[in-house]
């Protein structure tokens, strides 16, 4: 579910910039620097040769001490540009990254039971990893390119226009024809990078379920079958790859056909100029210099098309989770839930699952049908029925894992739906049928539903759940590692 008053993708990508405002400037500003200083120097040069270096030797010694100090200067100056573009361009786009990454994480973390049951694990990590990174990688470099390359295609193009019209306007003649064919080009590959990045993603998400069940693999002795899996979703990767490559390559030899036919025009419309005096010698090497500063800035705005588009997909892919509106919302006028006795009571409650097939149901289908159930206080009970029956299903709608269709759910008379997520899964204690550990200590993972508990009161908890004996046994005691999932733990223990 989206919402309509979401920000559109581009202002959303932008406003990452907004923290970054003094890095992206300064960035800027040595941007600028360097392509004035790239442009200066063939000026510097032509002047020389003209000027300076045809006034004889005594007066190139005497000078030459100054051009070459000046000459130190500017370049560095063009160092230290550098260096700031090269490293703090790329520590703003790992700073706009890790903002992201943790927009990303938080979206998931507000997303219900139902989200998940759609998308599988190994694509949201494909979306916090893969995409993330190609997404720094456009927002450090492109502007950066775009401001450096435009400045030395447009200030080559003046420079070349006062040096020549003629020459000039052919140049621009098949600059134009070349760029017309790229630009093409881009649009046919948007589709590749986007496949692409479904493809990587298909790979994740079969590495990790693969990976996840490897128990069961083992116990099967299914390792072919998964090998198998695993081949498929790979080739299908490699294909993807291939078909992005074969993009790319056609789009490098356009941009190489087209400097070698920049170079072709300048030697031979360059030659009759020169012939028809038109045109000096000096101007033309002057014309050649400036011919390689105006096709390397296509260049590289050629080669970022990979970055821009791989970028584009990424940041796509990501605000489809963030325009996406967690199925379970608190309500606008929530309040804290306030425990007295605790009296659970359903009433008239219907339930289906919307658009996920759960436990062999067809979606829409109801699992729940006007159900009425009271709970006293104090009072033990007990759901039996055959499995797919809607007994966990009961047991999730009272903490809101979904919202119910029609119905009540209510907890010492408040309705769960008018109270704050927080306080009412807070004042739940859930055993799940899958045991999951984190990857911690058996402190932090008894701890967990309660982060200030005390050593006593995580003492008192594993007591009352008959576990304090045997974790005081093991050799670090309650500092034991339980390993992903409680795996160094036995199955009776994780229970």
């Amino acid at each position: 579910m989206t919402n309509a008053k979401q920000p559109s993708m581009f202002r959303r990508f932008v406003s990452y910039y907004g923290p970054q405002r003094h890095l992206f400037i300064a960035d800027t500003v040595c941007a600028l620097i360097l392509a004035g200083i790239d442009l200066a120097f063939p000026i510097i040069l032509r002047s020389l040769t003209g000027g300076l270096f045809a006034e004889g030797p005594q007066a190139i010694m005497g000078s030459l001490a100054f051009v070459a100090a000046g000459l130190i200067v500017m370049y560095l100056v063009r160092t230290g540009c550098k260096y700031f573009v090269a490293a703090q361009g790329h520590i703003m786009g790992a700073r706009m990254e890790s903002k992201m990454r943790e927009d990303l994480f938080d979206q998931y973390e507000r997303f219900c039971f139902s989200y998940f049951d759609r998308v599988n694990s190994g694509d949201m990590m494909s979306r916090v990893v893969n995409d993330l990174f190609d997404i720094c990688e456009g927002a450090h470099h492109l502007p950066e390119w775009i401001i450096i390359c435009g400045i030395e295609i447009i200030g080559a193009f003046i420079i070349l226009f006062t040096i020549s019209p003629e020459l000039a306007g052919v140049m621009v003649l098949i600059t134009a024809v070349f760029v017309a064919i790229m630009v093409r080009q881009n649009f046919s590959m948007r589709a590749v990078f986007a496949d692409n990045r479904k493809k990587i993603s298909g790979v994740n998400s079969q590495l990790q379920d693969s990976l996840s069940g490897i128990r069961v693999v083992k116990s099967f002795a299914n390792e072919a079958t998964e090998r198998a899996k695993f081949r498929r979703s790979n080739a299908a990767y490699l294909q993807s790859k291939v078909d992005q490559y074969h993009a790319m390559g056609a789009y490098q030899a356009v941009s190489a056909l087209m400097t070698g036919a920049l170079y072709t025009a300048i030697v031979v419309v360059g030659g009759l100029l020169i012939a028809q005096n038109r045109l000096s010698a000096v101007d033309m090497a002057t014309f050649a210099l400036y011919i390689s500063l105006f096709s390397s800035p296509i260049q590289t705005l050629v080669d970022s098309t990979e970055s821009f588009q791989k970028a584009i997909a990424g940041f796509k892919r990501m605000d489809e989770v963030l325009a996406t509106m967690p199925d379970v919302q608190d309500a606008p006028d929530a309040r804290p839930l306030e425990v007295t006795d605790g009296a659970i009571e359903y009433r008239d409650v219907c339930f289906s699952y919307k658009d996920v097939e759960l436990g062999g149901r067809e979606p829409g289908r109801p699992v729940i049908d006007h159900l009425n159930l009271s709970i006293r206080p104090g009072e033990t009970i007990a759901l039996v029925g055959p499995s797919g029956g809607g007994k966990s299903t009961t047991c999730s709608l009272l903490p809101r894992f979904y919202d119910i269709d029609a119905g009540s759910i209510t907890i010492d008379g408040q309705d769960v739906s008018r109270v704050t997520q927080e306080s009412l899964r807070r004042a739940i204690g859930l055993v799940q049928q899958d045991v999951y550990l984190f990857d911690g200590t058996i402190r932090e993972n008894i701890a967990y539903g309660r982060p200030d508990a005390t050593m006593e009161q995580i003492r008192e908890a594993a007591r009352q759940a008959n576990a304090l004996e045997f974790i005081e046994r093991l050799p670090q005691g309650f500092d034991t590692v339980t390993g992903e999932r409680g795996v160094k733990l036995s199955g009776g223990q994780r229970q």
